[in-house]
C-alpha cells in the first residue's frame, strides 16, 4: 500500500473537486430565450410531421410544452430532486427550475379549466385533465413517483391534446382565445409576478404597512399583524430568488410570446398589442446575461451593485405592463 501517499489522495481529491466545479458550471447554463419567429416556425413543423394543420392554440400548447421539456432537457436534466453530487450541491439552476415550473403549473391549470372549455359548465379535456395535477408533484420528489416521471406524463398529455385539437374530426377539442380566458391567465400572471417583485425588493430590507384591511371597512383576518413589519431577504437566500424570478421570466416570456400569436385577433381587437409587446420587451431584459460571478446585494445606493433590486425593477414593469392588459381586455 505504499503507493498511496498522502500527495496522491490530495491529488485525486483535487481532481475530483475541479470535474465536479465543471460539470456544475455547464449544468448551471441556462437555455437560450426563443423567438417568436422560431416558435411559429417549430409549431407548423410539428404540425407537419402530424399530417396537421397549425390551428388556433396549436402555437400555445407547442410553447408549453417545449418549456416544460426544456426543464427536464437542459444541459445536467432536471436537477431539483438531485440526490447525488454535483446536483445536490447546486442551488441557482434548481431555482431557476422552480420559477419556470410555478409558470408551467398556473398556465396548464389555465389550459385546463379556461382555454379548453366554452363555459363554466362545459366538461373538461380529459387530456388536459391528466396533465394538469401531474405538473403539481412535490417538486424535489425523486423516488416512487420521481418529479421527472410525472412531468413526462404530463407533457405527453399535452401531446395528445394538441394532436387532438388540430383533428377537424374532433370538434369537441377546442382551444378558446378570447378576451375573458386571456385575462384569466393575466390574474394568475400579477400575482405571480407582484410576489416575485416584492421578494427581489426585500433582498436590502423593506419596510412594509399592512394593507390588507384596506379599502374595506367590515374587513376582517384571522390573526394580529402589527401595522408595519420590516422584511428582509436572508442573504442566504438572495441568490435563489433571484434565479426563482429570472426562470419565471424566462418561461413567461415564451408563453406570452405564443399568447400574442394565438390571440392575435383579440388584442388586435382591443388594440393591446403594444401592451404585448412591452411586457416581451420587459421580461426580455430580465434575461440578460449576468456578468458577475455571483449574485450581489448592495445596498440600494450602496457602493455595491444590487442584482436583485435590477431585476425586481423589470419584474415591476413588466407586472405593470400586465395590468395595463388587462385592463383593456376588460374594456367592451
Amino acid at each position: 500500500m505504499e503507493y498511496i501517499t498522502t500527495k496522491r489522495v490530495l491529488a485525486v481529491l483535487a481532481l475530483i473537486f475541479i470535474l465536479g466545479y465543471g460539470v456544475s458550471v455547464y449544468w448551471s447554463s441556462e437555455p437560450d430565450v426563443m423567438e417568436i419567429s422560431e416558435l411559429v416556425a417549430k409549431s407548423k413543423q410539428e404540425a407537419n410531421n402530424e399530417g396537421k394543420k397549425p390551428v388556433v392554440g396549436y402555437t400555445t400548447t407547442t410553447t408549453l410544452i417545449m418549456v416544460a421539456e426544456t426543464l427536464l432537457d437542459k444541459p445536467g436534466g432536471y436537477l431539483s430532486n438531485d440526490v447525488m453530487p454535483p446536483g445536490v450541491l447546486m442551488d441557482n439552476m434548481p431555482a431557476w427550475e422552480l420559477g419556470v415550473l410555478e409558470q408551467v403549473r398556473d398556465f396548464s391549470l389555465i389550459m385546463r379549466k379556461d382555454f379548453s372549455r366554452s363555459q363554466s359548465q362545459s366538461v373538461e379535456d380529459k387530456d388536459l385533465k391528466i396533465a394538469q395535477p401531474k405538473f403539481n408533484i412535490d417538486n424535489k420528489s425523486w423516488h416512487l413517483p420521481s418529479a421527472e416521471a410525472e412531468y413526462r406524463e404530463a407533457i405527453e398529455a399535452l401531446y395528445r391534446y394538441r394532436t387532438r385539437l388540430a383533428d377537424p374530426d374532433q370538434p369537441d377539442v377546442q382551444f378558446y382565445a378570447r378576451a375573458d380566458n386571456l385575462a384569466a391567465w393575466l390574474k394568475e400572471v400579477q400575482s405571480r409576478l407582484g410576489s416575485l417583485s416584492q421578494k427581489l425588493s426585500a433582498s436590502v430590507g423593506r419596510n412594509i404597512i399592512n394593507d390588507g384591511l384596506a379599502g374595506d371597512s367590515s374587513a376582517e383576518q384571522s390573526t394580529y399583524m402589527p401595522e408595519e413589519e420590516v422584511v428582509k431577504t436572508s442573504w442566504f437566500l438572495t441568490d435563489d430568488i433571484f434565479y426563482e424570478a429570472r426562470g419565471a421570466s424566462w418561461a413567461l416570456l415564451h408563453l406570452m410570446k405564443a399568447v400574442e400569436v394565438d390571440f392575435k385577433g383579440v388584442l388586435a381587437k382591443k388594440n393591446a398589442e403594444v401592451s404585448v409587446k412591452q411586457i416581451i420587451r420587459e421580461l426580455e431584459e430580465t434575461q440578460e446575461t449576468v456578468w458577475s460571478p455571483m449574485i450581489l446585494n448592495g445596498s440600494g445606493f450602496g457602493v455595491m451593485a444590487n442584482h436583485s433590486l435590477v431585476m425586481a425593477n423589470y419584474i415591476s414593469r413588466a407586472n405593470a405592463a400586465v395590468i395595463d392588459l388587462s385592463e383593456l381586455l376588460s374594456k367592451g
